[in-house]
């Protein structure tokens, strides 16, 4: 019972599913109403604002990362791989995850249950920074989609528009975020294998 007195950190404290990577715990920090972008503060647990957004840059799903993920060389490696290259590293984060419901969510740090099917892979800076997209279990109208395909253009188009600009300010002459790919379930569910191996080498060095 002495574990019960103190809140899990969201990273750290809770698992990625029994099921993963078919079915995975996500914790939510950001929701599309929100004009400010929340982030878990990786020393404590708690949501501290990352910054507020100052241009008209909507999160158009929930928002959040797998627990304990970690991008580091074993995510690295596929996007080196996938794309031919050598440079590229992980960016040192819990692997993002947008979860696609129907239904009005009004707040994040929340913990949800969905099943990934597709995802961005993005690179920021020349850093892994993969985008998975998610359904959340049981919604009644996207629990129907089994793949990235299944999703709407519009719906595709709005999570493109917003993680290759959401990093920008006018007047930077290149985007910090890159859009190199879209793909499907298959290759969302080895990102997320190898980023459970990459946060247990990471807590290992600690």
């Amino acid at each position: 019972m002495e574990n019960y007195k103190f809140k899990a950190h969201p990273w750290h404290g809770i698992k990625a599913g029994d099921k993963a990577p078919e079915l995975v715990n996500c914790f939510i920090e950001i929701v599309p109403t929100d004009t400010v972008k929340y982030e878990v503060d990786k020393e404590t647990g708690y949501l501290s604002i990352d910054r507020p957004q100052k241009y008209s840059n909507i999160i158009p799903a929930l928002y959040g990362f797998i627990p304990q993920t970690y991008s580091g060389d074993r995510v690295a490696e596929l996007t080196n791989l996938e794309l031919g290259r050598t440079d590229i590293e992980g960016d040192n984060d819990p692997v993002d995850i947008c979860v696609l419901t129907e239904k009005d969510i009004t707040h994040g740090d929340i913990i949800v249950k969905a099943r990934p099917i597709g995802g961005f892979r993005l690179l920021d800076h020349n850093k892994a920074d993969d985008k998975l997209i998610a359904v959340l279990e049981n919604d009644a109208i996207y629990s129907t989609f089994n793949s990235i395909n299944d999703v709407p253009a519009t719906v595709i188009d709005r999570l493109k528009h917003y993680f290759t600009t959401y990093k920008d300010i006018p007047g930077d002459k290149f985007p910090r975020c890159i859009l190199t790919e879209i793909y499907d379930v298959a290759t969302a569910h080895e990102i997320i294998r190898r980023s459970i191996e990459d946060y247990q080498i990471y807590m290992d060095d600690k």
